[in-house]
């Protein structure tokens, strides 16, 4: 199973949801980097469970170990295995699932695949592996931050069903996106999400929604054309989060209604640097950032896990019914937004560091 994300700012997250714990070996960070736990904990508390009445009410601290890679408050340069272990496992809450298949999870297609899976939770396919993508982003983001001072990556939920808020990427702080559980810095459009999430889990179904993403003062420069363009790095990082269904960047799909004369960005000169008065291309051009706040979307499907009866086929090859039990996310988007993050930080990190080491010459 391939569980390695980057080129050279590696991980390899490992671990299932109810096992003894999961966790992440980071490889190619640079040395002398400070890091401790204290940098990893907060971006872990905003993804963890049961902190708030809208996501899952697992209760887990999701506490983290930096095992490796790290001596005397200081990165070595060497793998860095961070370590956090699952304290509120439930298997047993889940024991119709080692026969019956949920429908729109993963169960069967592991089973047709691997021949054996872990129905515990969903095991590996379980949003429970994002931990340790969480812990690498925050190391990444650290990284980031010593590399480009002022660079600034934010998510916030933008949609969740059909109830939209309009934000400006330019100018939305992390306060405001933090400032409720459904992690949306429009208050109204927020008040009204979390009354249908909440609905949603009365009714023991889910829904989904779109994650906008800016990074601000991006540098120029960040990508690798033909085949590992910026854009295509993020899709398939953004792509690879559980449950996501579509991505796109800039104007996106918007921008087929458009014309060239209409969606082309033209050059100007401000502060005495090359910019775009507008910016639908994303801030993303040829493959490589234009140091424009680089924006896109993810789209999350509604939580596969419902309590409602649904029809499904067990593994001996009947149909059956399964109305899940278990511990889920009625709407995974406010847990998902720092998934998103971490996603935006790794490629950014990798990146950068390819760029570096490609471009040493003197121009």
């Amino acid at each position: 199973m391939a569980s390695n994300f980057g080129t050279l700012f590696r991980i390899s997250t490992w671990g299932e949801s109810h096992g003894g714990g999961v966790g992440v070996v980071i490889d190619g960070c640079p040395p002398r980097l400070p890091l401790s736990e204290a940098d990893l904990q907060p971006d872990l508390d905003r993804r963890r469970p049961g902190q708030s009445d809208i996501v899952t009410p697992r209760k887990e601290e999701d506490t983290c170990k930096i095992l490796s890679g790290v001596f005397r408050g200081v990165t070595l340069g060497t793998p860095i295995s961070v370590l956090v272990p699952n304290t509120d496992a439930r298997p047993e809450a889940y024991s119709e699932m080692e026969t019956h298949f949920r429908p729109s999870h993963a169960d069967f297609t592991y089973q047709s695949k691997y021949g054996v899976r872990n129905w515990e939770g969903g095991g590996r396919s379980s949003a429970r592996e994002t931990i340790g993508r969480v812990a690498a982003g925050a190391v990444a983001k650290k990284l980031l931050a010593q590399l480009f001072p002022g660079i600034e990556i934010l998510a916030w939920v933008s949609r969740v069903h059909d109830i939209h808020a309009l934000v400006d990427p330019t100018s939305v702080r992390f306060s405001e996106i933090e400032s409720n559980a459904v992690r949306c810095p429009h208050p109204q459009a927020a008040e009204a999400m979390i009354t249908r999430i909440k609905a949603m889990r009365s009714e023991g179904n889910s829904v989904g929604g779109v994650i906008e993403t800016v990074v601000r003062n991006m540098p120029v420069g960040l990508g690798e054309p033909v085949f590992d363009r910026l854009e295509a790095d993020l899709a398939k990082a953004m792509l690879s989060l559980p449950a996501t269904k579509g991505f796109e960047v800039g104007s996106g799909f918007a921008g087929t209604l458009l014309t060239g004369a209409e969606h082309n960005d033209p050059f100007e000169i401000r502060d005495g640097k090359v910019h775009t008065k507008t910016n639908h291309s994303g801030g993303v051009q040829g493959g490589i950032s234009n140091g424009e706040p680089l924006v896109f979307r993810t789209a999350f499907k509604p939580t596969a896990t419902i309590a409602k009866p649904q029809e499904t086929v067990t593994s001996d090859g009947h149909e059956s019914t399964l109305a899940a039990r278990g511990r889920h996310d009625p709407c995974v988007l406010p847990r998902a937004v720092v998934m998103v993050e971490a996603m935006t930080a790794l490629v950014l990190i990798d990146h950068a560091l390819r760029q570096r080491a490609q471009d040493c010459l003197p121009r």
